[in-house]
């Protein structure tokens, strides 16, 4: 089962600001809901074990993030991948960072989640909102993180 998601967030922070946010694995993973633990495993790689809810399948599952920063700070690529109970959770995402005309920084994020195993025979439209909620509040809390200190 494949889902896309795709958002803006505008963050009223500089872009500087912004960019060394997200380059910081321990400031994403503070962002993502239900963390249990996360393990910082170098400059742009980091573990994270959540709190699973969908449908019927509850549990831990793990996954591990790699983060992939452009030389020229306007595009991060991330690979989350990662699972527990017999299912795999694959999704390659990325964001775009630029100047809002309107003062501070936009971010255009979009992934694709591959979800095989018992995860993936939830039905579609629970899944989907589940993924969608981890997704938009991750994004949402980068913007409230940046917002705070700006």
């Amino acid at each position: 089962m494949n889902l896309t998601f795709q958002g803006r967030e505008r963050i009223p922070a500089p872009r500087a600001t912004v960019w060394a946010f997200i380059n910081d694995p321990e400031a994403i993973a503070s962002c993502m809901p239900d963390v249990i633990s996360t393990t910082i495993r170098g400059p742009h790689a980091f573990e994270v074990v959540v709190r699973v809810a969908v449908g019927p399948v509850k549990g831990k599952f793990t996954f591990k993030v790699t983060l992939a920063p452009s030389d020229d700070a306007s595009h991060m690529g991330m690979t989350i991948s990662g699972g527990g109970f017999g299912s795999v959770v694959d999704l390659p995402a990325s964001a775009e960072v630029s100047d809002d005309p309107a003062g501070g920084t936009i971010l255009d994020w979009q992934g694709t989640a591959t979800m095989r195993g018992p995860v993936a025979t939830v039905g579609g439209r629970v899944l989907d909102a589940q993924a969608k909620r981890v997704i938009t509040t991750t994004f949402a809390n980068v913007k409230s993180r940046l917002s705070a200190t700006a």
